[in-house]
């Protein structure tokens, strides 16, 4: 497991430290890869991921480093471990063991919407039947209440399913001012 703050870049020579990226790319911790000598760069699609060729100016390193910082601050992501603790924005909440089969629908899809149907047959596996459209939603009303504890935010996608997704700078207010803080 790599050991890194939310933003720190982390350093990573190509290809010798191919298991070192990985780590990296499946911890969503932005990295450098520095390729060596006549090694053919990776092809990086992920935004929190760069390379360079030794030797690098001062100021074009500075200038990467600071890209990838902010990329990764723009794409944070939930994480569920499997004690049903979801963590996101250095807090975590715990769910129930229902709620966290929902959420890992709604973390491998942060962002996107997931269908109601998806989330039914997500329900009915857990629950060994087939949930009524009221059980949906009150699962769905009670993981808005655990995720906004972790400045996440279910909405609805309306004829089409839910999204998980970071609080907006409004709510996040709003929510603290009906926790009382």
């Amino acid at each position: 497991m790599v050991k890194s703050s939310k933003n720190e870049v982390k350093f990573v020579r190509w290809p010798a430290q191919a298991a070192l990226r990985s780590e990296c790319k499946a911890e969503s911790i932005p990295c450098l890869l520095i390729v060596e000598g006549g090694a053919e760069p990776p092809l990086c699609s992920d935004p929190r991921e760069d390379w360079v060729r030794a030797p690098i100016s001062k100021a074009d390193l500075k200038a990467r480093v600071t890209t990838l910082q902010q990329r990764a601050e723009g794409r944070r992501t939930p994480v569920l471990d499997s004690a049903g603790t979801l963590h996101y924005d250095a807090q975590s909440v715990s769910i129930s063991s229902t709620q966290t089969e929902l959420m890992e629908l709604f973390v491998q899809h942060f962002g996107s919407v997931i269908h109601r149907g998806e989330l039914k047959q997500r329900l009915a596996e857990t629950a060994n039947g087939d949930p009524t459209r009221n059980s949906l939603d009150l699962h769905i009303m009670r993981l808005r209440r655990r995720v906004a504890a972790v400045n996440l935010s279910i909405r609805t996608a309306w004829g089409r399913g839910y999204l998980l997704e970071p609080f907006e700078e409004s709510e996040k207010l709003d929510h603290t001012r009906a926790r009382g803080a």
